[in-house]
């Protein structure tokens, strides 16, 4: 989902009698700012041509593909678009310094992307065999003119969990933004498939990996500030195959929804996103069955899986002060179904 602007209109329609030369001082001024802060520079757009949203990306049937877990983007066909081109900033969260977990790939590489070009420093966390999809997010926060910070790891242990922080919070001077969105999704087809390995990798990353990371954050975070969780459809409808996931997605929901009303009287927000069918390294590395894979998103309305530059702007409006009346809430994005 390409991010564009009207163009603005003129400083002299805007300030009647400020003088033409104060007014060119003022644009001047404000695009200097804009460039220093991170966000694209000001330039001519395309017209906003509306488009079909059942053809704007790859529909199925998609090849038949499997990677070892936790997967690369890198190595998906097609790749998935995170917004690395198509994304175009506008200075929505200028100045500020987030954290983003699972930063990597899929929808917090998007959401990473999405912002450090509205204008905010950005750390992310990631596993160690993850890092050539890492070494591209960070080249690209760096090209967006902001810091990119490095933080590799394993979330389930509860140590590095608090270092991450700490270190983040250290390199960027500080936090504004939390993203808890690193997952772990395993398909299995019966209850009897799933091992307490499997169960307990599952809770670690997605239930006590976001808590052991809010409580070391919360210290860090003053009023303004915002944390986002990524729930899933699968907390509402969930699959069968989805067992164990579906139940952590559920443990998502209460997180933002009870953190919320804990942590509102700090004027700090909490909110969650429940995105559906994606497109992102999760599904080939088990996230899917490797059969259903092949017609992965078919049976949303716009038959197709959304890519992860779709859902950037929701994590943006959570982060930005536009939201500032937004707490407590669950944002749907899962092209037709599912039911926050």
């Amino acid at each position: 989902m390409d991010q564009t602007n009207d163009s603005a209109p003129s400083r002299r329609q805007m300030m009647g009698g400020v003088t033409a030369g104060a007014a060119m001082a003022v644009a001047s001024n404000a695009l200097a700012q804009g460039t220093t802060q991170g966000a694209q520079p000001t330039s001519p757009l395309p017209l906003a041509v509306p488009r079909d949203p059942r053809d704007e990306y790859p529909r199925p049937p998609f090849a038949r593909q499997t990677q070892a877990a936790p997967g690369l983007a890198g190595q998906m066909n097609p790749r998935p678009d995170h917004g690395e081109t198509s994304y175009r900033g506008t200075g929505r969260l200028a100045g500020r310094k987030a954290l983003i977990t699972g930063g990597d790939s899929g929808i917090g590489r998007a959401a990473a992307i999405a912002y450090a070009r509205e204008g905010a420093d950005v750390a992310i966390g990631y596993l160690p065999q993850e890092q050539s999809d890492a070494d591209e997010v960070l080249e690209i926060i760096r090209q967006a003119g902001r810091k990119a910070v490095a933080l590799p790891g394993d979330i389930r242990d509860e140590a590095f969990c608090n270092q991450m922080v700490e270190t983040a919070v250290r390199e960027m001077g500080g936090l504004d933004i939390l993203v808890n969105n690193a997952g772990k999704q395993q398909a299995q087809k019966s209850i009897t498939d799933i091992t307490t390995e499997q169960f307990d990798a599952t809770f670690k990353t997605n239930v006590y990996a976001p808590f052991w990371i809010t409580r070391a954050a919360v210290p860090h975070l003053k009023p303004g500030a915002a944390i986002i969780i990524t729930a899933s459809e699968q907390a509402y409808d969930p699959s069968a195959i989805l067992f164990d996931y579906a139940q952590t997605k559920a443990c998502g929901v209460s997180f933002a929804k009870s953190l919320s009303k804990q942590l509102a009287e700090k004027g700090i927000r909490v909110n969650a996103v429940a995105p559906g069918p994606y497109w992102t390294a999760l599904q080939p590395s088990g996230g899917a069955l490797p059969e259903a894979l092949e017609q992965f998103g078919a049976k949303t309305s716009l038959g197709r899986p959304g890519q992860p530059v779709e859902i950037a702007p929701v994590y943006v409006l959570l982060a930005s002060q536009e939201s500032s009346f937004t707490t407590g809430q669950v944002f749907g994005a899962s092209g037709g179904g599912g039911f926050p």
